[in-house]
């Protein structure tokens, strides 16, 4: 079981979860963070400090945030498929890429929280 970051953290990117990481195994993203699914040591020192209530463990996901505990582990995978271990993040490193997936699953999430 690792933390992973949802939706509610496309676009904000605060940051101040990256600051509580012991183990500096949360990495910048274009559009949001992500957190190392091998490099978390499951402290959840981040999830109670993100401002926006985005960080579960993964076996807390809420439904309809599934896709976002899959890209936290997507945006770490190699080609080849096996799992790229960066060995810790530091500010200024360039972001990620974000797994092209991030694109439709913000812009579902967003339609979602629209009232009808």
């Amino acid at each position: 079981m690792a933390l992973v970051i949802l939706s509610a953290c496309v676009d904000v990117k605060d940051g101040i979860c990256t600051t509580s990481c012991p183990v500096d195994c949360i990495y910048e993203g274009e559009r949001m963070f992500y957190i190392h699914p091998t490099e978390c040591i499951e402290c959840g020192m981040c999830e109670s400090i993100c401002p926006v209530d985005a960080i579960r463990y993964d076996d807390e996901v809420p439904e309809g945030e599934e896709a976002f505990a899959t890209l936290n582990d997507a945006v770490f995978r190699l080609a080849d498929g096996t799992l790229d271990e960066p060995g810790g993040w530091a500010k200024g490193m360039v972001p990620l890429s974000d797994p092209p997936q991030l694109a439709d699953l913000s812009a579902e999430t967003e339609k979602e929280k629209e009232p009808s």
